[in-house]
């Protein structure tokens, strides 16, 4: 006999850091509610998700897992998201489909750092969402300093839900702080029921006073009550923590252990009860309710077998297989558990699903019955900006067409990546989110879609220019068997003012060079400008081109053009040419505590300080604005993610360009010539 279903279905999305333990839990949920009949392993490569070569090699997250289950009755999807910070961008995406998140903790304290860009970006698009501090059979630290520590990272109140059970150094329970229930945790199924422990009756008591007086912060009924020292029914107190999870005013906060399955009964019957329905998140996100059809595009794969996947979270209406959505014939229907398709031939409301072959269908639409609408009012999360780039190539010249198409689809697939032709280095830049990010974008490059590709570190993009003027007279003369070629010029090269850029100005009068060969010998300034005495573009330089001659046979454009550009070798070199490095304004944003660190940082890449303010929004959090040079940002990310536990991020934009002289200027010279 079946269970009817009595909800639509849901959408619980994992995330949480790199190590926290979210594939396993996913696992651990999936068997607790039948979906799978054996739990696999990470280190066995035998999991639902992470199950890409790429996510297999690496024994980590690459990308969103799907998954489906049923639990007492009610249908679920469950997002499990990759934990790196390189990887962020996938999960602001998937969060976009959540009905309520479940953030994967670790129980030491001085690890609650990493959970800070998690939590707020929760609070900036106002997702509900709950925290299971997971490994607590592995936990020596007091709950008290874990939640003090958690605390400091969350913008929404922490509400404990449970306390530990300890025999000696080990959790082997908890007690339920609503019910007032205690449980001891059973090896690999569900906790059995017994009589509160006496060590842990006091601890329980002081912490479901500051439960419920957490609670009365929202509800002046329960107030009320704690003020007249009376006991709120136990149904009062669910009905109040489900309603302030609904409207993300409060974070419950359970623990446990994946491995064991330990706590994960309790955790899937917390979501059932408590986590909000699809209407409520689509009003949320700002997505019109009841009626005609409407579904986000979450997420973009290309897959070998099947071709492009448009996954989709469904709010209002049905998709069958083979009818026409967004003017395009849907081919195919599918849930997604881990790497296998599920064929199905229609879905509803709540449902998780992927679309077969929509090609105009990009990430972040709104599907109607009118079509794809991309510039909707809905909610959904910018890309975020890059980092770290490196210069790619194919390693066969054939495959450049071939390339680029490929990356455009990695870029599908992920926003955070992008590609810049960059004209002053003539290098293809892929810019993502750190070294492991475009490795991984490689990886796939080479197994997706057949490119072997080469990478190098980025070139900076040095300019010259000059101290001084000159003038300059310069002859091209070649006579041979037939009409010759000569053309003569008079020319005065200044300095600009730095970011004045290049200037031709034509002084000639009398006729000693005609008219029509003036543009001529500007064309040939500009091509030697392309390459200066140092080997680098020259800017900021003014031309004047004063006198000259002419022949009434043997001059012509290419002549004149000749000339111009002899002029500028012969001269500028006689200008004191002198290396500009490009200099970069950059935001770096750190916890207080990592400030000082990234003083040093800064002056360790010859940066300059210009100040520092509090972070808008983030308690606790610094913004150190600098001037950095262009080559010193490079892998800027790599040290400052090592030196904030990963938390720490930048923006950066030009600024200008500045003289560098000295060692460092002549090995960038050496450099340049020997690799010319």
């Amino acid at each position: 006999m079946t269970t009817k279903t009595v909800s639509p279905p849901r959408c619980a999305v994992l995330v949480g850091p790199y190590t926290s333990g979210k594939t396993t839990l996913l696992e651990a949920m999936l068997h607790t509610a039948g979906a799978i009949h054996r739990k696999g392993s990470i280190a066995e490569g035998n999991t639902v998700g992470d199950s890409t070569p790429e996510a297999r090699a690496r024994q980590m997250g690459v990308e969103p897992n799907f998954a489906h289950a049923e639990y007492l009755g009610e249908a679920w999807s469950f997002i499990d998201c990759p934990g790196s910070v390189e990887l962020s961008q996938e999960s602001r995406n998937a969060l976009m489909a959540a009905d309520v998140a479940v953030v994967v903790a670790e129980p030491e304290p001085e690890r609650a750092l990493t959970l800070a860009p998690i939590f707020r970006f929760l609070e900036d698009y106002k997702i509900p969402h709950m925290l299971f501090v997971n490994k607590m059979e592995k936990s020596n630290a007091r709950i008290k300093d874990l939640l003090e520590a958690l605390q400091a990272v969350s913008p929404s109140p922490l509400v404990l839900r449970q306390v530990p059970i300890r025999d000696g150094e080990d959790v082997t329970g908890f007690v339920d702080l609503v019910s007032e229930r205690a449980y001891r945790y059973q090896e690999g199924k569900g906790s059995d029921l017994i009589e509160m422990p006496e060590a842990v009756r006091d601890r329980e008591g002081e912490a479901r006073q500051e439960m419920l007086e957490s609670l009365a912060d929202f509800d002046d009924d329960l107030l009320e009550q704690l003020l007249e020292d009376k006991i709120p029914a136990p149904d009062e107190v669910y009905g109040q923590l489900t309603e302030d999870l609904r409207k993300d005013l409060i974070v419950p906060v359970f623990l446990g252990s994946a491995e064991h399955m330990f706590g994960i009964t309790r955790l899937l019957k917390a979501l059932r009860h408590e986590g909000p329905d699809p209407a409520t998140t689509a009003e949320r996100l700002g997505i019109p309710i009841g009626g005609a059809l409407t579904a986000t595009v979450v997420k973009t794969l290309h897959q070998a077998h099947t071709g492009r996947l448009s996954i989709v979270r469904i709010w209002n209406g049905q998709i069958e297989d083979g009818m026409t959505l967004a003017g395009e014939r849907l081919s195919g229907l599918y849930h997604m558990m881990g790497g296998e398709n599920q064929k199905l031939t229609k879905a509803g409301a709540g449902e998780v699903v992927a679309l077969g072959r929509l090609e105009d269908l990009q990430t972040g639409d709104l599907i109607t019955a009118e079509g794809r609408s991309a510039g909707s009012d809905m909610l959904w999360p910018d890309a975020k900006s890059p980092v770290f780039s490196l210069a790619v190539a194919p390693k066969n010249r054939q495959d450049e067409v071939k390339l680029t198409t490929s990356i455009a689809k990695l870029i599908e697939e992920d926003a955070s990546i992008s590609l810049e032709h960059n004209e002053s280095t003539h290098q293809m830049l892929l810019w993502g989110q750190g070294e492991m990010h475009l490795k991984l974008a490689v990886e796939r490059l080479k197994s997706k879609y057949n490119v072997d590709v080469e990478m190098a570190p980025p070139m900076t993009a040095y300019k010259e220019t000059i101290r001084k003027g000159t003038t300059q007279h310069s002859r091209f003369k070649r006579q041979t068997g037939g009409h010759g070629q000569f053309g003569d010029v008079q020319v005065e090269i200044n300095p600009q003012p730095r970011g004045q850029g290049f200037e031709f100005i034509n002084k000639i009068v009398g006729g000693s060079i005609p008219r029509n060969y003036i543009p001529a010998v500007e064309n040939g300034v500009k091509e030697y400008l392309d390459s200066g005495p140092l080997g680098f573009p020259v800017v900021d330089v003014s031309v004047t081109l004063f006198d000259g001659q002419y022949h009434s046979v043997d001059s012509s454009d290419m002549a004149f053009k000749t000339a111009g550009r002899m002029a500028m070798q012969e001269g500028l070199p006689n200008c004191q040419p002198v290396l500009l490095e490009p200099i970069y304004e950059v935001t770096i944003s750190v916890p207080t505590d990592f400030t000082n660190k990234i003083h040093s940082l800064v002056s360790g890449r010859r940066g300059q300080i210009l100040g520092f303010e509090p972070k808008p929004g983030w308690t606790g959090w610094d913004d150190l604005k600098c001037y950095l040079p262009q080559s010193e940002i490079h892998d800027l990310v790599i040290e400052l993610r090592s030196l904030t536990l990963g938390v720490g991020s930048f923006a950066w934009k030009y600024d200008h360009l500045q003289e560098l002289t000295g060692k460092l200027a002549d090995k960038v010279i050496a450099d340049r010539k020997a690799a010319d």
